[in-house]
């Protein structure tokens, strides 16, 4: 496994080690030990979740709040996705700043998303299955959200806005300023 600093503190690029033969591939998506012994960081998951998205479909940026926040371990399954993570936490030297990251199915790449980050993705394949760990078990009404349109964070998503399939939920959540506060 290779551990890859991003430019958000805390934040992480996964890269398991995959051994490719004639039948195809393996790999150890997730150890806890070694994880623990290569990032120096306890986690201890207790949701997996999946979605499966059309091309062009923007998901998040979602959060948790309070005791109901959540690290997660995402990667995709099947295509391709441009995941962004927004660093939310007032305290932080990165604090509005943000990280974008290709995931593939074929590059196998992962993101750690420590708590106190928002978190989404834009679909660039035909379809993407999307998987993620999490620390923290999934509370409706702790969920909620930040604009990923923010002019403050500036993302770029380098997508035509018009082929964006956004939720009416994510169309709504607010900037930064204005959202509800992590703990």
């Amino acid at each position: 496994m290779t551990v890859t600093p991003t430019l958000l503190k805390d934040c992480l690029i996964i890269e398991p080690q995959v051994f490719y033969d004639e039948r195809g591939f393996f790999m150890e998506s997730f150890n806890e030990k070694t994880f623990r012994e290569k990032t120096g960081i306890a986690v201890h998951f207790v949701q997996d979740n999946q979605s499966l998205s059309a091309k062009g479909v923007l998901r998040g940026l979602h959060y948790q709040i309070g005791e109901f926040a959540q690290a997660k371990l995402v990667q995709v399954v099947q295509g391709e996705v441009l995941d962004v993570v927004v660093d939310i936490r007032p305290e932080s030297e990165t604090y509005g700043k943000y990280e974008a990251v290709l995931l593939t199915a074929e590059n196998k790449k992962q993101l750690f998303i420590p708590r106190g980050f928002a978190h989404g993705f834009l679909v660039l394949s035909d379809t993407a299955l999307f998987s993620y760990k999490c620390d923290n078990f999934y509370h409706k009404q702790a969920e909620t959200g930040i604009a990923f349109d923010d002019p403050a964070i500036g993302i770029d998503l380098n997508f035509p806005r018009e082929k964006m399939i956004i939720s009416e939920k994510d169309q709504s959540n607010p900037t930064l300023e204005n959202a509800k506060k992590i703990w």
